[in-house]
């Protein structure tokens, strides 16, 4: 199996994808072998949480303060 973080590149009215040379020897792949690809984008765990966060900031009219100052009272409620 190769495992490999790489850039979708056009290629003509396609798209495609380059693997190292170096892996597809180890798994002793050559050109027209059948494979399977299994393609997922590469996330950035942080940034979806603050894009989630700025959606919502976006949606309720409240302050980036106002939010934040109900969460401090929310957690003092049930921490105190």
């Amino acid at each position: 199996m190769i495992k490999s973080e790489t850039r979708l590149k056009a290629w003509g009215n396609s798209i495609g994808v380059i693997l190292p040379k170096e892996e597809l020897q180890e798994q002793a792949l050559s050109v027209n072998d059948e494979v399977e690809v299994v393609v997922r984008k590469k996330s950035n765990p942080l940034k979806d949480a603050f894009g989630k966060l700025k959606q919502f900031n976006a949606k309720s009219r409240k302050s980036t303060d106002e939010l934040l100052n109900e969460v401090d009272k929310e957690l003092k409620s049930r921490f105190d």
